[in-house]
């Protein structure tokens, strides 16, 4: 197994040392193997194509577990249904490109994501229009505490704007301690078409209006020409993509907060959240309901990160002095690596522009990525 260090399992390319490191390399290897470091009473960090991790110079005083074993299966289903069932292991563009290369639609608008299948569920993965959310059908599990991996629906994840319960949030355990072995896809097949286009730059790149229906390879290079205009398709020549994507989530906030930015600051409106019911036993109703005001729930409103950053003072290719932790060249939702970077110097980046933003418009800006032993 060997010395390695975490900056070498990562596409960011910081953090430190750790004490060993497991490729099984089958979905049996994987299950054993994670089965034996629980029951010694390890605790092992689970890291699939490294592209969502930012970890801390430290490095992790325990085992990593990485998770790349392939696999990947046609089931049986109605025609015009694709169902697909997918190793945690397999890289996701290589998925993403099979399935284009197959003619069904479903996946093309998620091309050049870095990273591993396993992953696309804990975080709902999403760009150009398309969530892993309108396709996932069901996911593999091992828990922690568990005997024996069990299948469970989408449904049970709880899939939100870049969430689930299965994932860590700025360094919390997950809601659901499990590992994802397998993931199933619902695809469909609509000879070689695409989903309708649903993201407004996007049908502007392919010169079309929102809700026409292309052929899938074609959106898929139009997707991997625009993420990498912006960065986001990992090139060992462009230190722009030695970054772990989006680095902050677009902020949701309530309409009357949105209101408070400028006229010209993007806005999408967000499904509002569901008012739980007051529920009083009539034994104790007295005709009050005592802290409860008869309102609707609050409209939601979603806002876009890079323009927070960019007009809080921030510009493409920023830099504290000293640091070799940047803001992309390219887009400024991106903190890079320029080259021998710390985790210490991506932290700093980070909680500066957390700070400007947060000064500017009164947001607080969320790291998208998962957060080993740096804090922000």
């Amino acid at each position: 197994m060997g010395v390695h260090t975490l900056a070498e399992l990562t596409t960011f390319q910081v953090g430190g040392p750790i004490a060993a490191l497991y490729e099984p390399q089958t979905h049996d290897h994987l299950v054993e193997t994670l089965r034996e470091l629980w029951s010694e009473g390890e605790e092992p960090l689970i890291i699939g194509g490294g592209s969502n991790l930012v970890a801390g110079d430290e490095g992790y005083d325990g085992p990593v577990v990485r998770i790349a074993h392939p696999g990947l299966e046609v089931v049986p289903a109605e025609p015009g249904r694709i169902v697909l069932r997918v190793s945690a292991g397999v890289v996701w563009d290589d998925l993403v490109a099979h399935t284009v290369s197959s003619g069904w639609s479903g996946l093309e608008a998620l091309s050049g994501i870095p990273g591993s299948v396993g992953a696309a569920p804990i975080q709902n993965i999403g760009a150009y229009g398309q969530e892993v959310s309108a396709v996932l059908s069901a996911v593999e599990l091992l828990d922690r505490y568990g005997e024996d991996p069990v299948w469970v629906s989408a449904d049970e994840l709880e899939l939100g704007y870049r969430t689930s319960v299965l994932k860590r949030h700025r360094g919390e355990p997950a809601e659901r301690d499990a590992v994802v072995l397998t993931v199933e896809f619902v695809l469909t097949d609509a000879a070689g078409l695409s989903a309708p286009i649903a993201y407004g730059q996007l049908a502007g790149a392919l010169g079309v209006e929102l809700g026409t229906q292309l052929p899938v390879a074609d959106v898929r290079a139009s997707v991997l020409a625009l993420r990498a205009s912006k960065g986001m398709v990992r090139d060992l020549s462009d230190r722009d993509t030695f970054s772990a994507g989006s680095f902050f989530t677009n902020p949701i906030v309530p309409l009357a907060a949105a209101r408070s930015l400028p006229e010209d600051a993007p806005r999408w409106p967000v499904t509002p959240v569901a008012v739980e019911p007051t529920v009083i036993p009539l034994d104790h109703y007295t005709g009050e309901l005592p802290g409860y005001a008869p309102t609707a729930a609050p409209e939601l409103v979603k806002l876009s990160a890079a323009w927070l950053i960019e007009h809080a003072g921030i510009s493409k290719g920023f830099r504290l002095p000293g640091s070799r932790a940047a803001i992309s060249s390219k887009h400024t939702l991106a903190l890079t690596n320029t080259g021998g970077a710390t985790g210490d110097e991506v932290a700093a980046l980070a909680r500066f522009v957390q700070a400007r933003v947060s000064a500017e418009f009164g947001v607080q800006l969320v790291p998208e990525p998962v957060l080993v032993g740096v804090e922000i």
